[in-house]
């Protein structure tokens, strides 16, 4: 198998800010690397560092210390010409879209390539209406952004960013102002443009949902720090960190199932294999112990069909260790939660 190749590697990158009353470590010390082709999230609360850490992958904002390297180029190193045909290798979508208000979508897509040195307009037009059609509003041409809805302007973003044909596409926040309709079509388009044009996508959200539905890996920020990256199924089944736990055992319940129980509580993960089998009530007839489901969900991780619960394990300690037993033996991932831990 070939080894991936990192188009982006950053090495103890440090970013402060001059503060009103103090210096602000946005960034301290991140370390990562995004390879070519995949589809990489970054995931935080506001404060996180996130959108900071993304702003310096484009050189929007330079750092304090460290190295960012991009396509084996130290950007801290390019003078301002040699950066500027860097950045438009680096496609940027924003929460706002950032549209030109006065321009018609073809105009605004064609204002790029413009820039770019694309001289002709006739191949300009004709690339406009090839992105276009590639994120599914052709007939919207001569349309002005007011008269377009935000899922529509942010396909139209999406087309504007990946005329030039970038490298990698940045997704700050792109889906944070859009219904939660409208945010699955925009990840299902940028999933289908990744899989047919291997560019690699970006991700900065505060949503674990979107991370869920179309990224590879994640790196999990907080207070400037990366505490957690890796898989995204793995972390979703089994995150370490605190920062992550909040992230991934979201409160989408409106009862709080701790408030219902004191015993012990095990927050078990069935995939897509195992989600068809009976595994609670094999449990029950294989260990004679009874147990309590205090909460259920299901998702798609990655495109694969993921189920969780929590649930609560018999009061004696002897019954409760035959319960864990069970599902280490069935490869069930099943780990402890503690009442004062975010719930499912």
């Amino acid at each position: 198998m070939p080894e991936k190749k990192a188009i982006f590697k950053l090495k103890n990158v440090t970013k402060f800010f001059d503060g009103k009353d103090s210096i602000v470590k946005a960034l301290d010390d991140v370390s990562l690397e995004v390879f070519e082709g995949e589809i990489f999230g970054i995931i935080g609360m506001s404060g996180a560092g996130k959108s900071t850490l993304v702003r310096t992958l484009n050189r929007l904002e330079s750092i304090t210390d460290g190295t960012i390297l991009f396509d084996n180029q130290d950007l801290a190193l390019l003078s301002p010409k040699k950066l500027r045909s860097t950045r438009q290798q680096i496609g940027m979508i924003f929460q706002d879209f950032n549209l030109l208000t006065q321009r018609k979508v073809l105009d605004n897509i064609m204002l790029p390539m413009k820039i770019a040195g694309v001289r002709s307009a006739s191949e300009r037009r004709s690339r406009a209406k090839e992105m276009l059609n590639i994120v599914g509003i052709s007939e919207k041409e001569n349309a002005y952004p007011a008269q377009l809805s935000g899922g529509q302007k942010q396909r139209v973003a999406i087309a504007r960013a990946i005329s030039v044909a970038p490298k990698v596409l940045l997704c700050d926040e792109a889906t944070s102002a859009l219904d939660p309709k409208t945010t699955g079509e925009i990840l299902s388009l940028l999933r289908d443009i990744n899989e047919k044009t291997k560019i690699t996508i970006i991700i900065i959200t505060h949503e674990m949902e979107v991370i869920e539905k179309i990224c590879n890996r994640v790196a999990i920020m907080n207070d400037g720090k990366l505490v957690e990256i890796g898989n995204v199924r793995e972390i979703f089944t089994n995150p370490k960190t605190d920062t992550a736990k909040q992230l991934v055992y979201r409160k989408d319940n409106k009862i709080n199932p701790f408030e219902m129980t004191d015993k012990r509580c095990v927050r078990v993960v069935f995939d897509g294999s195992s989600a068809s089998e009976p595994i609670i009530a094999d449990l029950v007839l294989t260990t004679g112990e009874k147990v309590s489901i205090l909460s259920a969900n299901t998702k798609s991780v990655g495109g694969i069909g993921f189920g969780q619960m929590i649930l609560e394990l018999p009061g004696k300690h002897e019954a409760a260790e035959r319960v864990m037993t069970y599902l280490k033996q069935k490869g069930i991932f099943a780990a402890e939660i503690e009442g004062g831990e975010s719930y499912l």
